[in-house]
C-alpha cells in the first residue's frame, strides 16, 4: 500500500512538472496571463497564468490509474465539478469574469457535490452519544458554503510566488498522512496525487516564478481539498473529523476571513483585491518574497502537525504547536512597519 501511495505522488508530480513548461508556451497564445497593471501585484512583467492546467491533468491523470476502481459516485461527482472550476477559472484567467459570475459558478459545482453524495449531512452529538443529522436544506446550505469558501480560500492567498501551491502541498501531504494513520487508504491515495501535482509544479512556480497558476489551478486545488475532506480521512463520524480540515487549512481561513472582515470594515466589496492579506504583512516586516513565503509554510506546517496530533487524541501537543502559530501570526499582524511601502525597504 505505501508503495502505491508513493507511485500516486510521483505519477501527479512527474506530469505537473512535465506539463508545466508547455503551459508556459501557450498560455500568451490564449492570452491566459496576467499583467501587472497597478501597485498591488507583486511581479514587474507580463506571465503565463496557466498552471493550474498542469496541476489538474497530474493530479486526475494519477487518480485515474491508481484509483480507476474505486471512482464511486462521490468521486465521479468530485471530478464533474473540479473539471467544471478548473475550466471556469481559466475562462476567468484569459478573459475575466465577474465576482457574481464565479460564485454562481462554484455553487452550481457544490451542488453537483451534493447531488453525487458529497454532503456534510451529520455530525457527532459534542453532548453525549450518537449523531445529529441534518434535514436536506441544511445539510445542503452547509455543504455550499464549505465547498465555497474552502474553494476561495486557496484563491485569496495566491499572492507571492509559490505560496499557494506549497501551502495546498502542506495541507494535502498532512491531511493524506491522517487518511494513512486512519486506514483510509483510498482518501489518502486522493490527497497524495493533489500533493503531487502541487510539489510537480512548484520548481516553475517559486520565486522568481516562471508561470502561475491562475485561478484555474487556486480554485481548483481549493475545491479538491474541500470536496476530499468531506468524504473524511478519518473512520470515525467525531467532531475531530469534522475540524481537521480546518486546522491543516488555518492559515488561508484566517486571512480570508480577515480579508472579509477589513473590506466589510472599510466598506469595499468583499471579492475586491487589497495589500492587507497576511503575506503582505509580513513582507512589510521586512522579508522578501523567498523569506515571507517559507515563513508562511512554516506555520502552515505547525498547523498541520497540530492536525495530525489532534487526530490522535494528542491534545495538550497540539495545543502547545498551535499556540506558537498564533504567536507568530499576532507578531506580524501586530508590526508597526505596517503601512509603509514595500518598495521603499529595497528589500529582495
Amino acid at each position: 500500500m505505501i508503495s502505491s501511495i508513493l507511485m500516486v505522488f510521483f505519477v501527479a508530480g512527474f506530469i505537473a512538472f512535465a506539463l508545466t513548461p508547455l503551459a508556459i508556451k501557450v498560455a500568451p497564445k490564449i492570452g491566459a496571463v496576467d499583467v501587472p497593471m497597478d501597485n498591488r501585484r507583486m511581479h514587474t512583467k507580463t506571465m503565463p497564468r496557466l498552471g493550474g492546467a498542469a496541476i489538474y491533468i497530474g493530479s486526475m491523470a494519477a487518480i485515474g490509474l491508481f484509483l480507476f476502481d474505486t471512482i464511486d459516485e462521490r468521486m465521479a461527482g468530485i471530478v464533474i465539478g473540479a473539471t467544471l472550476i478548473l475550466i471556469m477559472g481559466i475562462v476567468d484567467d484569459i478573459r475575466g469574469l465577474s465576482a457574481r459570475t464565479k460564485l454562481a459558478g462554484q455553487i452550481v459545482c457544490a451542488c453537483i457535490l451534493f447531488a453525487n453524495s458529497v454532503r456534510i449531512s451529520f455530525i457527532s452529538n459534542p453532548c453525549g452519544e450518537g449523531l445529529i443529522e441534518f434535514p436536506w436544506i441544511i445539510s445542503l446550505i452547509v455543504t455550499v458554503l464549505w465547498i465555497v469558501g474552502i474553494t476561495n480560500t486557496i484563491n485569496l492567498i495566491d499572492g507571492l510566488d509559490g505560496l499557494a501551491a506549497g501551502v495546498s502541498f502542506i495541507a494535502t501531504a498532512v491531511i493524506a498522512y491522517i487518511a494513512y494513520i486512519h486506514v483510509r487508504y483510498e482518501i489518502c491515495m486522493a490527497f497524495m496525487a493533489i500533493a503531487g501535482s502541487c510539489i510537480g509544479f512548484l520548481p516553475w512556480n517559486f520565486h522568481p516564478a516562471k508561470i502561475f497558476m491562475g485561478d484555474g489551478g487556486a480554485l481548483y486545488l481549493g475545491f479538491m481539498i474541500a470536496a476530499i475532506s468531506v468524504m473524511s480521512p478519518m473512520k470515525s463520524a467525531t467532531v475531530i473529523a469534522t475540524i481537521l480540515p480546518i486546522l491543516v487549512l488555518a492559515l488561508p481561513i484566517l486571512d480570508t476571513a480577515l480579508a472579509i472582515l477589513r473590506r466589510v470594515k472599510n466598506g469595499r466589496p468583499i471579492m475586491e483585491a487589497d495589500k492587507g492579506h497576511l503575506h503582505h504583512r509580513i513582507m512589510n516586516v521586512g522579508m522578501g518574497q523567498k523569506r515571507t513565503v517559507l515563513t508562511l509554510y512554516c506555520i502552515s506546517g505547525i498547523m498541520g502537525v497540530a492536525a495530525i496530533l489532534v487526530s490522535r487524541d494528542l491534545f495538550i501537543d497540539a495545543l502547545l504547536l498551535i499556540a506558537i502559530a498564533v504567536t507568530l501570526i499576532y507578531v506580524f499582524m501586530k508590526d508597526r512597519g505596517f503601512g509603509k511601502p514595500f518598495k521603499e525597504r529595497n528589500i529582495e
